[in-house]
């Protein structure tokens, strides 16, 4: 039986990983979280890792520090397991038990560590047609094994997208692999335990390639094709670890053969067309009959831009019925899973050989069809032709679409189709890490909207919407919603990798692409201009999450990108400091911008882009502060202060109201510190009150003042007027999309007109993320929940009741543990519940400005509260 009076530490976790396998880190930063009895705090700890020379101890080392404590051992090298465990001790000197042990393994650390080639099917006409429609390939190898194997590991990567299978089975569940990156830069590999994979004598290894990112159709007005190059290509290596110590490695070379499967055509916008009958049965078993197959060629790949992975990879995390079916027409069925999410339909049939099956794809229905408009030139259509042997069970491997609905025509189930369609929900599988719950279920429909919108854009990268000819990698969308994000899911490795991908991407001469990776997008895209809010992204997006995880590598891993990036508009502002100058897209998508120009708001877009100036060199200075870069930190703090005055010289009347009377100028102005004192912020709080009451309490800010808008109204003591325009039903607000059944966020605000009609307009996406950042106003407002020192280290619980709710809650996965509050109005008093992980401190600060210290654990507080209105 185990004393609740001695500190007991869960599993420790190495970096960001949730599965540390295959990992690039040979020092990986170790974490651990301890549950333990109020009041202790950790004096020393002490980590002991197994390793295949033995067991190495630390000693114990006295520091309170348990989150990303550096590896304080030898560096492990290429394909090392260990073992790693933590115990610890407070101030008594009485020793925890050893926590459970986390398995770590590297994958290939070095270039020189990879053997294989990276090889495609041999193509004597394709450099004469790079454009041309390509059917994907198989690739396969067979190769003989002893019966003395200890393990064997698949290291693994493709240009293009890739499944692996060995003696018929598949390898790992990932979907989309290896993702997007800026493949000229990086491109990802990934590592399978394939032991339990292989059997003494003889085996096969067989490869589906498709073009996916790399070579497929991407973004809009068309899209373009071979991006990175026009030939699809693996790069596979599997090494045989047997029990005398030798090591077999079958690597991607020219022995390698290639065919054609049944999949004819797939592309990520267009969808796949597979047909059954040209199924090869056994083609990665050995035995095969593979005399017709064609030779590979070896192509160009620089291995030392083979990177492992930082974050977990896409997988399906859930599988939807059908909410109705209905039946079109003799032929044709229209099934609403009842949610809009991403992912693929899977389907079991039964019927005649050649008989072909067709899936449409849309989000919304117009007059009660599928409406595929807003997807401009997806097609996002799937087709299944069957082989004609009993019930058929199939889903696209190398597609993804974003839906609510699918058109089924030529159904042939035989059974209920409610049964035999399924949709399966396809995203980076994050560990879910942020809940929110409150006594007003619009609000929770809201919020809940808002997590399906982060689901189904973070494939890989953070995408602006997941469903029509675009799904790039918008900087501005994730700039704005970053501290929504990190609260709700552990989204830290899959960002870190895209920030990567960002950095190498920025020009020479400090500009930030619109969206990372950089694909070409027109004349309004390409090439990219520096844009505010948008190439912010570089300075705050890593302090965000800096702020979430305490991870103060990844400020130095990003530092130069943003040093790089304010440089740069310093030399594009005035002498004064303004950045007034230059092409802005402003407060993108404000409800009053005329629908051909979403750029033409009614904010002054040279504020906005000043606004986001100072508030970058202020967050670099903060970062060089962390970074220990005094000499930047005085320089950028002392840039930031001259523009936040050239700021309020430019922006600011006499009167106290702003040139750009709007929600969005006060809102940033209060949100960016960039008013001169309290008077001026008072009275700037006041104005957006009047402007938001005078609005009808409608929603008039678009991307850049939506995230700020209920924050700066709280800041200045307008709580009832930030609720007030919370719960707003009519257009524009965050309500009104959940009088059209939304289950998810919308792109505009009226992407569906009042009368139930589809926008007309080009950007009309019913699942973009952005507008849904009010979701962390509700985390840190409504139920009150605050970081108040980097990785939740100090914690201020901030509840202010208010809009009729009675009780509100919110929980986030700390790394020290679990956070959480629930506060409820009982008559006059209120009561808050809270819950401070130990490692962390927290408090209280009561609506009336009382202010309660918590001690670790669970604690029940009541305190008299007469009212919203009474502070």
């Amino acid at each position: 039986m185990s004393d609740e009076r001695i500190p007991a530490v869960a599993v420790p976790t190495a970096e960001h990983h949730r599965e540390p396998f295959g990992i690039g880190e040979s020092s990986p930063r170790i974490s651990w979280k301890t549950t333990a009895p109020a009041c202790w705090t950790q004096h020393a700890y002490e980590i002991e890792a197994v390793r295949a020379d033995g067991t190495h101890r630390t000693g114990w080392v006295t520091s309170q520090d348990s989150v990303l404590v550096p590896w304080p051992l030898r560096p492990l090298a290429s394909r090392e397991a260990c073992e790693v465990r933590v115990r610890v001790r407070g101030t008594d000197q009485v020793a925890s038990d050893w926590s459970q042990p986390l398995r770590i393994e590297t994958g290939l650390l070095t270039p020189a560590d990879w053997t294989a080639c990276a090889i495609s099917p041999h193509e004597p006409h394709r450099s004469e047609r790079p454009d041309a429609e390509h059917r994907p390939p198989l690739l396969r190898k067979e190769f003989a094994v002893a019966a003395d194997v200890e393990r064997a590991r698949l290291y693994v990567t493709a240009h293009g997208l890739y499944e692996i299978e060995i003696n018929g089975r598949r390898v790992g569940d990932h979907t989309l692999a290896p993702g997007w990156t800026s493949y000229h830069h990086r491109l990802r590999y990934q590592t399978h335990d394939v032991t339990e994979h292989l059997r003494a004598g003889a085996n096969a290894i067989g490869a589906w390639l498709a073009d996916g990112w790399y070579r497929g159709r991407l973004g809009f007005g068309g899209g373009h094709a071979d991006l990175y190059g026009y030939r699809v290509a693996l790069i596979a290596q599997l090494e045989i670890l047997h029990r005398d110590g030798t090591v077999t490695v079958i690597g991607t070379d020219t022995s390698w053969l290639a065919g054609q499967g049944p999949i004819l055509t797939s592309g990520l916008l267009d969808g796949e067309t597979y047909d059954a009958r040209d199924e090869l049965p056994g083609w990665s078993k050995p035995g095969f009959d593979d005399a017709d197959w064609s030779l590979v060629d070896v192509v160009d790949r620089d291995l030392a831009t083979l990177v492992a992975p930082t974050g977990p990879p896409v997988r399906c995390t859930e599988e939807i019925s059908p909410v109705q079916v209905t039946a079109l027409d003799a032929d044709r069925l229209l099934v609403d899973f009842g949610q809009n999410l991403v992912g693929r339909v899977c389907i079991t049939v039964d019927g005649p050989a050649g008989h072909t099956v067709v899936i449409r794809h849309a989000e919304v229905l117009q007059d009660g069809e599928l409406c595929v408009r807003p997807l401009r030139d997806a097609v996002s259509t799937d087709r299944y032709v069957l082989r004609g042997a009993g019930p058929e069970t199939w889903e696209p491997r190398f597609t993804i679409h974003g839906f609510r609905y699918a058109e089924i025509t030529g159904w042939c189930g035989g059974g209920d189709p409610g049964r035999d369609i399924v949709a399966r929900v396809h995203h980076t599988d994050m560990a879910r890490t942020g809940w929110f719950e409150c006594s007003n279920e619009q609000v929770n429909r809201l919020h809940e909207n808002v997590v399906w919108s982060l689901r189904g854009n973070f494939v890989d990268l953070p995408t602006d919407c997941p469903q029509r000819d675009e799904r790039l990698g918008w900087t501005g969308d994730i700039q704005v919603f970053a501290p929504t994000a990190a609260f709700l899911y552990d989204c830290h490795g899959m960002l870190a990798s895209w920030l990567r991908d960002v950095a190498v991407e920025q020009h020479a001469d400090g500009t930030v692409p619109w969206y990372v990776p950089e694909i070409p997008g027109g004349e309004q895209w390409t090439p990219a201009r520096p844009g505010a809010g948008w190439g912010d992204v570089v300075a705050l997006t890593p302090w965000d999450l800096y702020r979430a995880s305490g991870d103060s590598g990844l400020l130095a891993a990003q530092y130069e990108s943003a040093r790089r990036w304010v440089d740069l508009i310093t030399e594009l502002a005035d002498e004064s400091g303004l950045w007034n100058r230059g092409y802005q897209l402003g407060d993108w998508l404000d409800p009053f911008a005329p629908p051909e120009d979403p750029s033409a708001g009614r904010t002054d877009r040279h504020l906005i882009a000043t606004a986001y100036y100072a508030w970058s060199l202020r967050h670099v200075a903060w970062t060089a502060d962390v970074l220990g870069r005094e000499d930047d930190r005085d320089h950028y703090g002392e840039l930031a202060r001259r523009v936040q005055q050239a700021f309020a010289d430019a922006y600011l009347l006499p009167d106290g109201r702003m040139t750009s009377d709007t929600q969005t100028a006060y809102a940033v102005a209060l949100q960016f510190d960039l008013l001169p004192d309290a008077e001026s912020r008072a009275a700037a709080g006041h104005r957006l009150a009047e402007l938001v009451e005078a609005g009808g309490h409608t929603i008039q800010t678009g991307f850049i003042g939506t995230p700020q808008v209920a924050p700066a109204l709280t800041a200045t003591d307008h709580d009832e007027t930030a609720y007030a325009l919370l719960l707003q039903h009519e257009c524009p607000s965050w309500l009104y999309a959940l009088k059209h059944d939304a289950t998810t966020v919308w792109e505009r605000w009226d992407s569906m007109l009042p009368d139930g009609t589809v926008n007309p307009g080009e950007m009309t996406s019913f699942n973009h993320y952005a507008l849904g950042a009010v979701a962390q106003w509700l985390h840190t407002t409504v139920a009150g929940l605050n970081v108040s020192a980097p990785g939740y280290r100090d914690i201020v619980f901030r509840p202010r009741p208010g809009g009729g709710l009675t009780w509100a809650s919110a929980a986030h996965e700390s790394p020290y543990g679990r956070v959480a509050i629930r506060w409820e109005m009982q008559e006059a008093n209120l009561t808050v519940e809270t819950t401070v992980p130990t490692g962390a401190t927290g408090r209280i600060e009561w609506p009336d400005g009382g202010v309660s210290t918590l001690p670790t654990g669970t604690t029940t507080t009541r305190r008299p509260y007469p009212g919203p209105d009474s502070h």
